[in-house]
Parts: C-alpha cells; structure tokens; sequence
C-alpha cells in the first residue's frame, strides 16, 4: 500500500516554457510571459507543487532579467567591437575577445542554451535549439581559432547577436505581456479577504458554504451567493460583459467579482472555490487558449518544418561554401545566419497569440470560447438555427392585444389580481407596467378549467376562456370575432372578460417576442446569413412568430429528439449550420451543429454540447461571434505573412546566394530580422484589442 507521502513522490506530466522554466502547468499550451509553445517534461509532483507555489513570487522577473542581461551583454560588446574591427590596436586582442566573449556566451546565451535543452528533452527543437546551435557553433569555432593563434574569429559576430537576441526577446516579451494574462485579470477581480456579518475578516480561501457576509457599498462581492439582505446595483461587466449596473435585491443571486453599488448587502455564500462562475470561466478561458485552430495545428507544423529546413539547410550552407573552398570561417558565419533567420519564433507565435486575445477579448463581451474551432467555425457559417422559445421569445406568456380599447385592460388585471394562475399573472404584470391603478377584487374565486370570478367596484366581473362565455350565453360582437379567430389562428391564447353577464372584451396572450431578438436577427442577415428557427409550437405560432422576425424558414412541431434531425436537414443542403439554443434541452442539436452556441447560460459554464457560451440571455450578443471570428481570422493570416513572408527573402540571403554581387547577410543583422519579425508579429496581435466587434 501507498503512503500518503509515497504519493505525493509519483511522478507527473507538466508543460514548460523553454525560455522560463518557471512557467510550469499541467496541459499543454503558451507561455504567458513569451509566447512560446510550452515542450512536455516529467516532474516529482512535490517540486511541481513548490514550483507552482513560487511562480507567483517570481512573477515579473523574467522580463527585468532578459533586460539586465542585454545591458551588461551590450557593455561587454562594444570593447569586442573596436577590437575585431581594428579600431584600437590591443596586444592580445584575440585573448581579451575569447574572456568577454565567454562572458557573453555563458551569462547572455545561457538561457538560449537551457531553454535548447528543454526543448530537445521535450521532443520539441524549435527557436532556442536553433539559436542554441548557431552562438555554440561561432564561440566553438572562435576558441579554436583562437588557440591555433590565427586572428580569424567570430566574436564581433557571436556578441553581436547574443545582445540583439536578449533586446529582441524582451521587446516581444513586453508586447506578449500587454496582449496574454487574461486568467491573471480574472484572478485579480476577486477581493483578497470577505467580512462576515460579525465584523471578523477571513481570507477568500477560508469561505465555507452557508457564510454571511457583509459587502459594503464599492466593495467587490466574495463569493457567489444570494442576498439575503439589502438592495444595490452590481456592476457586472467583467464577468458577463453588462455594461449597465444590474438591480439586485433580496433573494438575488450574486456573482464573485462583482462590484457593489451604493447599498449594503449581507450575502449568503452557496459556492466557493471551484464550484464559483468565475472559477468555471477561468477553466473555460484557459481550456480555449490551451486548444489550438485549424491555422495553429498549420503553423505549427510549419514551424517544425521550418526547423529542420533550418536545420538541413544550415548544414549544407556549411559544406557548400567548404567545397567552394571559402575558408572555414565564411562557412560558419553562413551556417549562423540561416540558423538564426530561420528561428520559427514568430511563426510559432503568429497564430496563437492572436487566438489567446480574441478569446479574452470574448471573455469580456460575455462570449465563453470553449475551444478555438468553435470560433473559427463561426466564419464559414451559412444559417443560424434559433431556438425558439427562450432565445427567440421570452419563454413566458405577455399580452400583445387588448379589444375593443386598453381600457380593459385596467378591469382584467383587477379581476384577475388575486389569482396564481401564469395567464392573470401575466394579465397583472402587464397593467403595473403601465402603471395602472388596480381596484381591489372582493369575492373572488377561481374557477377551475375556465377562469376567475370577483366583485370589481361593485360589479360581477368573470375572465375565462371561450366556455366559460358560452357558459354565461355572452356573445361576442360581430365586429371583433374575425380579429379575434385572427389572433387564435396565430396560436394567440385569448381571454374574453364578462362584467353583469354582458361581454366587455378580449385579451389575447402569447410568448412574447423580445425586442433583442429582432436586433440580433437585423444584424446577422446585414452580414449575409440565414435565419432559421425551430420550435415544438404549433404550424400557426411558428408561422407569426417567423414573419414577425422575418426569419427565412421554420420547422413547427419539432420534439426535443427530433431538433438534430433538423440540423442535418440544412447540413444536407451543404449549409455550414449554428445552432442556437439553452444547452440542455437542445443538446443533440447543439453537438450535431458545425458550431454550438449556449444561450442564457447564467451561471451554468459548464454545457459541454455547445463550443461558444453566452454568459447573458441575450441573443444580440450572438452576431458579436461571426464578427470576432472575421476578425480573428484576418489577424492570424496577417501574421502567417508576417511570420513567413520574411522568410522567403532573407533565408537565400543568409546562405549567400547574392554573395557574388556583395550582398551578405551577417549573423548579426539575421538575429535583427528575426526579432523585427517576431516583434511585428506580437504587436499587431495586439492591435486586434483596438477592433470593435
């Protein structure tokens, strides 16, 4: 049997940045500080748990290291350079050359050469094993030439570059950093400590379910919970993407990270930890930004094409100018120049930096990107397949007539006060929205299968269905029966009102159709899509509500098993489909889409059929997607050109085909390219932040 300490011992699999080793997680992905694809290692679960302890502590270190080591490689450079170019006269130049170079090669190029190693160990050889190749093959060949006393060296060359690599490295670093740490933002929109109710303060982490806590006015909410006490506005717009406060009062339910208005509120915690929104959102986001596109899993493996074409090429480069009978040094110096110019940094990096801001990007907007193919489905999406009820319409009922006048209105809503059943309460919520004075009912009664009955300003007053007027021998008025089959033939439930036996008029019913859905619809045919709906409704309902929306094409009467059905029958009309739906229900259909979209999720970010999830009920949120995709879409091409474009021109330049012309690429000047590259690359990835969408 194992011991608790024996297992603590067992070895783990975890994911490392070849440049910072202190960047260490447990699934693949980029590091935060660079940008480079995380290589696979083994460690001892315990120095993996110290490391992940102290990353924190180091936090920040790496961009000041890779700038202090620039400035001490650059100070050490320039006496190298009046050196090697003859520009004093040192006895013993070579010497002096051979310590600061060491210097150089050891304090500036060590991290190259580390990070070589862990990529090697990793399976991985990319940037740091080319770079790693190219410094040790000019300050090998320097120290020979150095001992057999011959003046021909590469110092100038190896310092040069060293320098120019750590410059290039940070200035991307500092572009990466501005464009990565959306998990960071998301951690830091909790408060470190919650007060309780008793005016004691604990640390977040010492939360248990079924604490109260005290939120004061612009203080930050701990935990997710419900009030329990207190009325305020909370500004959610970092976690849902509302820019509006939102009302919250008793019995509401509250989000960690959430930003409290001008009132008090006392809080019951439900969920801590893990369980939490936020939590659930910040698994999403890095579960996104740890999955790769269709453009990455491309890049990539140019990459490490590029590597071994580096690699090779390098190799050849050396024997060519040999056999050419160049000399030993002009074929080292040629071997460094395609090494370094072809590093696959930026090509490494153009695709999955773009991908990481488009998803924190969506992250704030109230878009959960589950996995990156799911946003770059969304551009080659023909139809969107909407979910009628609850994502077209409100999923309750809400008046939408009143005959003869509004009038009736006021006498419906009082009769009807008093009585629990979902169509009065409808009838009741409609009035106070319009801010009409109820009279209070007297007598009233429920009556069962047909409607109510009460004393309204001492008048009997009865509202029902179609039997409960037939019941009474009320008829109605000739001029309102053809309005009236109107509304019942657009499947409009209607209730007739009888005040002293005679008919007094008509309210009909139905599930309201929110004005946000008329928007969302407007938008998404502006940018050429198709509109489609699917609904367990009758022919009748399905028809007004699709000509209401002016939605392109419907299928009536669908069950919940047969919406995947429906799916496949747009798909076999070689249609690319989105379908829009609750998640839970619309499951089938949401996996057999080409892209699943959640809507209305809450706080419920874990529905594992849909790829995008929309943290708001909103559907005017869904055009943002094919927006965001476009977008994306364009940036990671941009950069695929940036990466490689380069490429094409400098890489023959660097092995010297123009050299009969008196063109060659220096070493030095090849790590200039390469870090511009990898430097345009990283910065307009940030421009993408700029965009709206």
């Amino acid at each position: 049997m194992i011991s608790d300490r024996e297992q603590n011992h067992t070895d783990k699999t975890v994911y490392t940045c070849p440049m910072h080793p202190e960047v260490r997680q447990d699934k693949p992905g980029m590091c935060p500080e660079c940008g480079m694809t995380l290589v696979r290692t083994r460690t001892n679960a315990d120095s993996h748990s110290d490391k992940r302890g102290q990353r924190d502590k180091h936090a920040g270190h790496s961009t000041a290291m890779f700038l202090r080591k620039f400035w001490v490689s650059l100070i050490l450079t320039a006496p190298i350079l009046l050196i090697e170019w003859r520009l004093i006269d040192v006895s013993a130049g070579n010497w002096i050359s051979l310590i600061l170079g060491s210097i150089i090669f050891f304090y500036g190029g060590w991290v190259f050469l580390a990070g070589a190693f862990r990529e090697i160990r990793g399976k991985l050889p990319g940037m740091m094993s080319l770079v790693a190749i190219a410094i040790s093959a000019a300050y090998l060949f320097s120290v020979f030439e150095v001992l057999r006393g011959s003046p021909h060296t590469l110092f100038w060359e190896l310092a040069t570059l060293i320098t120019i690599m750590l410059l290039g490295h940070w200035l991307e670093m500092r572009a990466v950093a501005g464009a990565q740490g959306a998990l960071k933002e998301l951690a830091k929109l909790l408060p470190d400590e919650a007060e309780l109710v008793d005016g004691s303060r604990v640390s977040i982490a010492n939360l248990k379910i079924g604490d109260l806590v005290l939120v004061r006015p612009g203080a930050k909410i701990p935990a997710d919970g419900a009030i329990t006490e207190g009325n305020s506005e909370l500004n959610e717009a970092l976690m849902t993407g509302e820019s509006k406060p939102v009302a919250k009062k008793q019995g509401d339910e509250v989000i960690a990270g959430s930003i409290n208005g001008s009132g008090s509120l006392k809080v019951k915690v439900a969920k801590i930890g893990e369980q939490t929104f936020l939590a659930g959102v910040m698994r999403l986001v890095s579960e996104a930004q740890a999955s790769k596109s269709r453009l990455q899993i491309l890049s990539d493996r140019a990459a490490l094409y590029l590597t071994i074409i580096a690699v090779v090429g390098g190799g050849v480069t050396f024997v060519a100018w040999l056999l050419a009978q160049a000399g030993l040094v002009m074929a080292t110096e040629r071997l460094v120049a395609v090494l370094v110019i072809a590093c696959p940094h930026a090509l490494g990096l153009a695709v999955p930096l773009v991908a990481s801001i488009s998803t924190t990007m969506a992250a704030r907007s109230g878009l959960l990107i589950k996995q990156r193919l799911a946003l770059e489905a969304a551009r080659k999406v023909d139809v969107v397949l909407f979910d009628k009820t609850g994502t077209l319409t409100k999923g309750e009922f809400g008046v939408t007539d009143i005959l003869p006048d509004e009038g009736i209105l006021n006498l419906a809503a009082s009769v009807n006060s008093h009585s629990e059943h979902s169509i009065a309460k409808a009838i009741v919520a409609e009035a106070k929205k319009r801010q009409l004075k109820l009279v209070e009912p007297k007598n009233f009664q429920a009556i069962p299968g047909k409607g109510a009955k009460a004393t309204v300003s001492g008048e009997e007053v009865l509202s029902g269905s179609e039997v409960l007027l037939a019941e009474l021998g009320a008829s109605i008025p000739e001029n309102l029966k053809n309005q009236i089959a109107e509304l019942e033939r657009q499947g409009k439930t209607v209730i007739h009102l009888v005040k002293n036996k005679q008919y007094a008029g008509s309210i009909a019913l139905a599930d309201v159709i929110r004005e946000e859905s008329r928007e969302a619809i407007r938008d998404l045919k502006r940018v050429g899509l198709k509109i489609a709906m699917i609904t367990g409704d009758s022919e009748d309902v399905a028809a007004w509500v699709s000509k209401e929306l002016k939605i392109d094409e419907y299928f009536a009467r669908v069950l919940p098993g047969q919406k995947a059905d429906k799916v496949k029958v747009l798909q076999s009309r070689g249609l690319k489909v989105a379908m829009v739906g609750d998640g839970v229900n619309d499951a089938p259909a949401l996996t057999q889409a080409d892209l699943g979209i959640a809507i209305g999720a809450g706080t419920n970010v874990a529905i594992e059929s849909a790829g995008i999830i929309l943290v708001k009920n909103d559907p005017r949120d869904i055009p943002k997607i094919f927006r965001l995709s476009q977008l994306t879409y364009k940036k990671m091409i941009q950069n695929l050109f940036w990466a490689t474009g380069y490429n094409l021109i400098a890489l023959p330049l660097a092995a010297g085909v123009l050299a009969s012309k008196g063109i060659l690429l220096q070493p030095a000047v090849a790590a200039i390219f390469m870090s511009v590259s990898t430097v345009i690359v990283a910065f307009n990835a940030v421009l993408l932040r700029k965009e709206k969408f």
